[in-house]
């Protein structure tokens, strides 16, 4: 069977509307009946068993996106975990990455880290970035460097990035080159990232980080993204291809996606759906797990007096199109605006209640002071009787949030 992805007949395939294709996205986010996607409804305490949660948070997506920002107390892969382990304190976070740990750090969605189940599945990835997306044939155009950065790993044992700023051996002249180039042989899969240290990477050869038994695991490019494909769809609820090939960054490859998800569909793994916006009909896919489901996600009640604060970055808001359509809500990100330019705040981060996203709040954190304030709350326009419910859910998100990266609220 061919499935036409643009053009598959939509009359006998399961139709949602925007409220249920809504709520199954809040389900399969794991922002609300957490044990139905494998993961804990209740809280998760510390040590080992928190450890577990957060490792099955990103088992669920297959990524965690990383990112430097810390302005509201954590970072955004502390923030996506805590959003949905009660009582995850945030500076685990910066320690899921070590020698011995189910994961590893690699280009998933963005920088990000991964299952290392998924290893073997970005094998097109390591060759293709063999000469790296951004800056080149770095590795090629930069051999000596190379081989020095190379051989320091094996001679003298893990390296980071700040580390190659007291070096002095002859090539590495240009401390900012030599920072590329050990990027450039961490994605071509030469080096890899031992673990993480301040949220400073320590690189190190590959066969000493990832084991063997992974290394040598051999997928075939139809299967890995195939493989990959499925674990989007079941992150996401209902997803169109482009949402999909979005989450892997899989671009300019539509005729092996769509070969894949024939696969997938003439395997009873996925089946072709449609959106009723009430405008258009959008054809997309559903795993055929969640053709089951749709009945009672959108029959079910949720509570709508307890919110959440998510990242920007979070797994539900990065495609801003989708949280427009299904939340009627504008995702803006202002970090890289003059301050004057900003409409709601610098790194601001909007609140579920139920299934709305009803507030977003720009939060800074002092650790000096073991506080993090509210510089901005700005409430959605909603119906006058959402009005006490949608400050309760704040109220409560705001509270949840601080006890996450321990400080008070000022």
């Amino acid at each position: 069977m061919k499935v036409d992805t643009d053009g598959f007949a939509m009359s006998n395939l399961p139709t949602l509307d925007i409220r249920t294709a809504r709520r199954l996205a809040i389900l399969k986010a794991g922002l609300w009946r957490a044990r139905q996607v494998g993961l804990p409804e209740r809280g998760v305490g510390e040590g080992k068993r928190a450890r577990r949660a957060a490792l099955a948070v990103i088992d669920h997506f297959g990524y965690l996106q990383l990112d430097t920002v810390a302005v509201a107390g954590a970072r955004t892969h502390a923030i996506v975990l805590a959003s949905r382990l009660e009582g995850l304190r945030a500076g685990l976070a910066e320690t899921l990455l070590r020698r011995g740990e189910p994961l590893f750090e690699y280009w998933g969605h963005e920088a990000c880290w991964l299952p290392l189940s998924l290893y073997p599945l970005f094998s097109f990835r390591r060759r293709e970035f063999a000469r790296h997306p951004w800056w080149g044939d770095l590795i090629n155009e930069h051999p000596r460097l190379a081989r020095s950065l190379l051989d320091r790993a094996r001679l003298d044992g893990p390296f980071r990035s700040v580390d190659l700023e007291g070096e002095h051996h002859p090539g590495w002249w240009n401390v900012k080159l030599a920072k590329r180039v050990a990027e450039a042989l961490w994605s071509s899969g030469e080096l890899a990232i031992a673990e993480r240290s301040s949220f400073q990477r320590t690189y190190d050869l590959t066969e000493r980080v990832i084991p063997s038994e992974v290394r040598a695991a051999s997928v075939s490019d139809d299967d890995a993204y195939a493989a990959l494909l499925l674990k989007a769809l079941g992150a996401h609820g209902f997803a169109t291809t482009g949402l999909l090939a979005a989450t892997w960054r899989l671009r300019n490859r539509r005729p092996v996606l769509e070969k894949a998800l024939q696969h997938l569909t003439e395997a009873g793994e996925i089946t072709p759906a449609v959106l009723s916006t009430g405008r258009r009909n959008v054809a997309g896919w559903l795993t055929t797990a969640d053709v089951e489901r749709l009945d009672t996600v959108a029959a079910a009640r949720m509570r709508g007096d307890r919110g959440v604060v998510l990242s920007p970055f979070d797994p539900l808001l990065w495609d801003r199109a989708r949280v427009l359509e299904l939340f009627g809500f504008e995702q803006v990100l202002e970090i890289y605006k003059p301050a004057s330019q900003r409409q709601y705040g610098y790194y601001c981060m909007p609140i579920l209640s139920g299934d709305r996203l009803v507030a977003r709040v720009d939060l800074k954190a002092d650790r000096g002071a073991g506080t993090v304030s509210v510089r901005a709350t700005h409430y959605e326009q909603a119906p006058a009787r959402y009005a006490s419910r949608d400050r309760a859910a704040v109220a409560s998100a705001l509270a949840r949030y601080a006890g996450h990266v321990e400080l008070e609220l000022a």
